[in-house]
């Protein structure tokens, strides 16, 4: 479980909530659930969450929140779209990284969420995956990049970086900046005018 160390107990909640619904998943955890592993009575998380969702619609939104200012940092950048699409990754996977656990949530929970937040979060989950497929347009017209399908790009893309919180050992010996380098390799040597 989560060092619950120098956090708020709201933060203990949603910690606590959030391996339970990477473990169990989001429909099979229930309130009492949730409790028992914190150790409090179940009328007591009220205190602190009014539901289970809005902890669902936390983590989700945080996280796209993590992704969306990453990217942001690159799309600044006068570089070439082959770098801008190098750190593009590095920056997703650093984001998942941090929070595997929360990371694993975001990938596979979010379809719990309901109207209108679900809706919300998959319009800001199309426009990230836009934003990088903008990236692959702009190295085709500046010749970077071959010309392919841009769409099939990004979402082989996304297939292989969205994967991370399910395989990814972090006590293992490849640190993420790595992973995302050697990730980056086979993605964008894939996308090179020869």
């Amino acid at each position: 479980m989560v060092s619950v160390e120098n956090i708020s107990r709201k933060e203990q909640v949603i910690r606590t909530a959030a391996e339970l619904f990477k473990e169990r998943g989001y429909a099979a955890t229930s309130m009492r659930d949730l409790a028992h592993a914190l150790g409090i009575e179940a009328a007591s998380l009220y205190s602190h969450i009014k539901s289970k969702e809005e902890i669902l619609q936390s983590l989700c939104f945080e996280m796209a929140d993590l992704f969306r200012h990453s990217l942001a940092e690159v799309e600044k950048q006068d570089i070439s779209f082959s770098l801008k699409l190098r750190k593009g990754i590095l920056g997703h996977i650093e984001v998942m990284a941090k929070d595997l656990t929360a990371s694993a949530v975001f990938m596979n929970e979010h379809r719990h969420l309901s109207d209108p937040h679900l809706k919300r979060f998959l319009l800001l989950r199309i426009n990230y995956i836009n934003r990088f497929k903008k990236i692959i347009e702009g190295g085709i017209a500046s010749g970077e990049f071959q010309k392919l399908d841009t769409k099939l790009a990004v979402m082989t893309l996304f297939s292989s970086l969205n994967w991370m919180p399910n395989w990814y050992d972090p006590s293992g010996i490849i640190d993420p900046i790595e992973l995302g380098n050697q990730l980056a390799d086979m993605l964008i040597e894939g996308l090179k005018t020869k």
